[in-house]
C-alpha cells in the first residue's frame, strides 16, 4: 500500500506573468500573504492622488477620472451580467 501525495497545484499563466511584473508583482505576493496588505496600498494610493491634486490642480482629477472610465465601464458591463 502506498500513499499517494498530491503535488501542489501550478499557478496558472495570469498570476506567473502578474507576479513576474516588477512593481504589481511584488504588491501582488505581499497581498496574497496578507490580506491587510491592501489597505496600505489604497491608502498609498489616495496620498499620491491628494498629492497630485495639490500639485497640479485640476488636471491630476481630470486624468485620475479619465482613467477610471473603462474600470467603471468593465463594472457596469460585469455587474448586468445574467
Amino acid at each position: 500500500m502506498s500513499l499517494a501525495i498530491a503535488a501542489p497545484a501550478q499557478p496558472s499563466l495570469a498570476s506567473r506573468i502578474l507576479h513576474a511584473t516588477p512593481v504589481i508583482g511584488h504588491i501582488a505576493r505581499d497581498i496574497s500573504r496578507d490580506i491587510s496588505t491592501i489597505y496600505y496600498v489604497l491608502t498609498i494610493l489616495l496620498t499620491l492622488l491628494v498629492l497630485a491634486i495639490q500639485t497640479w490642480g485640476l488636471a491630476a482629477l481630470v486624468l485620475t477620472a479619465v482613467a477610471f472610465v473603462p474600470v467603471m465601464f468593465t463594472l457596469l458591463i460585469w455587474i448586468t451580467l445574467p
